[in-house]
């Protein structure tokens, strides 16, 4: 099968529109995270919220800026660690093989969060969803990430040679584009996430059509068995944990 490539000029076109639709409340939940993204344990909450809101955003949903402070973000909180350390201890692992390998799994484990927070998957099934789903399509997130990113510096660049108010009007700048990037991840998101809902809704029909091949037809072949690891389980109960602790 075919796969379906992410549409980079679109995905920016849809992100730009959005972000001028609902631009005021993308700068206000902007500005708020920059101004408490410097709080110990509040800025956890509000981390969390932010993905959320650009999960909603994919979705198209109007923003409430106010949202990523919900006390509900902090339930997701352990496993939000766990899988913030299984990418950190991946890429650092990857980093050890010349630095481009580093770089390809962070685009590849880069929705393993929304897949987390959104799919209600485990932290190690959100990897392998987020591998699975941006297979084709890694350099296409890459150019798509770096267009913006060259649009930024150069907004910035002109706004900053400007005497005497330069720098003021850059920083304001990148503040202003920085929601409309935020817009263009919530498309981009809902691009990927389409195509999780479809790997999912595979494994589950897998699941429930039982044994297939020399096993077909067999009585004592049993009920087709949901593949679950040890460790996936242990990752949940030490989820479940720290959510009873919170």
């Amino acid at each position: 099968m075919a796969t379906e490539k992410l549409d980079i000029m679109q995905t920016i076109k849809d992100g730009v529109q959005y972000g001028l639709k609902n631009f005021f409340p993308l700068l206000l939940m902007v500005l708020l995270y920059v101004v408490t993204v410097w709080i110990p344990y509040l800025n956890v909450g509000t981390t969390i919220g932010f993905y959320k809101a650009i999960i909603g955003i994919g979705r198209g949903e109007t923003i409430d800026p106010t949202a990523i402070f919900a006390k509900e973000n902090f339930a997701n909180i352990g496993g939000f660690f766990l899988l913030t350390g299984f990418i950190a201890v991946g890429t650092i692992a990857a980093a050890c093989f010349m630095l481009l390998p580093a770089y390809v799994i962070g685009i590849a484990w880069g929705f393993a969060i929304y897949f987390y927070l959104d799919k209600k998957v485990s932290p190690l099934k959100s990897l392998q969803l987020s591998y699975d789903t941006t297979f084709g399509n890694k350099w296409r997130i890459f150019f798509t990430e770096l267009i913006c990113v060259l649009l930024i510096c150069v907004v910035c660049v002109i706004l900053g040679a400007i005497p005497e108010v330069g720098g003021v009007l850059a920083v304001i700048a990148s503040i202003v584009c920085s929601a409309i990037v935020v817009a263009i991840e919530g498309v981009m998101y809902d691009f990927f996430s389409k195509k999780a809902d479809t790997i999912l809704a595979e494994k589950r029909e897998r699941c429930h059509r039982g044994p297939s091949g020399p096993d077909a037809g067999n009585p004592d072949a049993g009920e087709p068995v949901i593949e679950e690891t040890v460790i996936e389980a242990e990752v949940d109960e030490i989820i479940d944990s720290v959510r009873t602790e919170a």
